[in-house]
């Protein structure tokens, strides 16, 4: 026997004498098990212990059990289709909506609520919410034969400029389309919130609502003072002067002002344009003052014409089946895969902000349709 499998030989005298060995023992040794003075020696610590795979098996088995649920309960297409295709077909030929497995046509309700910014969180638990996905519901809106009208419910400060216009822009197509668009505004409404509600063929607000805020802003940091208390300065080597425009880490000369000011005069001027072609109703003097960042009530803006009726979700919703030719019209919801709303809601606070991404947001400038305070 190898010197490393042999056991301590202990005096008869000692209190560690080793006992006799049981059968099950002998066998152990014969099969290659060596037994010691102190029992059974515990494995090498480089071993994984049995109930780390065990709990991986059960995991894996978990996973495999949840996509699999998926996958069979996800018809398989016959050909394929593009992505702005909504609609699916039954096995029986029939036509079923995107937004509900009933064939009674309805109307649409879509949310935008917060800030509308993309949705930059890429985790895979993560439920998308940003300005892409809304824009995404209001495609899938107007492509559903089903949908006869829009309700787009608002309670949004504004956001960032191209997240606001490619709500806007969705919102024409689907008028293009035939759809019929209701604006719905909550408590705010205001700036890039009241941007979108100008693709909307009639605005329903309540005489409480804040609104109004047209305009554009665009924030800056300065470090500087605080990075000089800790010791740290930023060097940047640029390609050329205004590579590093609006940095935090400097003050901003008065040519790089200048630049940044014309930059946000283009885009008021997108924004007053789009205000102008919603509501062609309202007076030119009072377009021209109520369009300087100001807001307003729900009941001025209405008797200034910036919105068409004073109510709230029943009166947008009897609207827009007015405006469809809908009596009583049926509010159709997406169509949800209740597996993916389960995951979605197990990491739904997952991911949380890191002081990497609060320096990158208080470094970068952005330029937004957002009302601050």
């Amino acid at each position: 026997m190898d010197n490393e499998n042999q056991e301590q030989i202990l005096p008869p005298d000692s209190p560690e004498t080793p006992r006799t060995e049981s059968s099950a023992q002998s066998e152990n040794r014969l099969e290659g098990t060596p037994i010691y003075a102190n029992g059974p020696r515990a494995p090498h610590s480089a071993s994984v212990p049995r109930s780390i795979w065990s709990t991986l098996l059960l995991i894996t088995f978990m996973v495999s059990a949840v996509c699999g649920v998926m996958l069979a309960s996800r018809p398989a297409p016959k050909c394929p289709k593009s992505t702005a295709a909504l609609a699916a077909e039954s096995s029986d030929g029939k036509f079923v909506s995107a937004f509900s497995r009933s064939s009674k046509p309805g109307i649409a309700w879509i949310k935008v609520r917060g800030v509308i910014a993309q949705d930059n969180n890429a985790g895979p638990f993560n439920r998308p919410t940003g300005a892409g996905a809304i824009a995404k519901r209001i495609r899938q809106a107007a492509e559903d034969k089903h949908v006869k009208a829009i309700v787009l419910d608002i309670n949004s400060p504004g956001g960032t400029v191209a997240s606001v216009q490619n709500i806007y822009g969705e919102l024409l197509k689907a008028k293009e389309k035939g759809k019929k668009i209701v604006a719905l505004m909550r408590d705010v409404a205001a700036s890039g919130g009241f941007y979108i509600a100008m693709a909307a063929d009639q605005i329903v607000a309540e005489p409480g609502t804040i609104t109004g805020s047209v305009g554009v802003i665009m924030q800056t940091s300065n470090v500087e003072g605080l990075f000089d208390k800790i010791g740290v300065k930023v060097i940047p080597i640029t390609s050329g002067k205004y590579k590093d425009i609006g940095s935090a880490y400097r003050p901003m000369t008065t040519a790089e002002k200048a630049l940044l000011q014309d930059m946000v005069n283009d885009t008021y001027t997108q924004f007053f344009a789009a205000v102008k072609a919603g509501r062609p109703q309202v007076k030119p003097e009072d377009l021209t003052e109520y369009t300087d960042g100001r807001v307003f009530t729900g009941q001025r803006a209405f008797n200034l014409g910036f919105i068409d009726k004073l109510g709230g979700e029943e009166e947008a919703r009897l609207l827009a089946g007015e405006l469809a030719g809908l009596k009583d019209p049926v509010v159709l919801t997406p169509r949800r895969d209740e597996i993916k709303e389960f995951i979605f809601s197990l990491g739904s606070n997952m991911e949380s902000q890191t002081l990497a991404k609060q320096i990158q947001a208080l470094a970068t400038p952005s330029v937004s349709y957002l009302w601050v305070n």
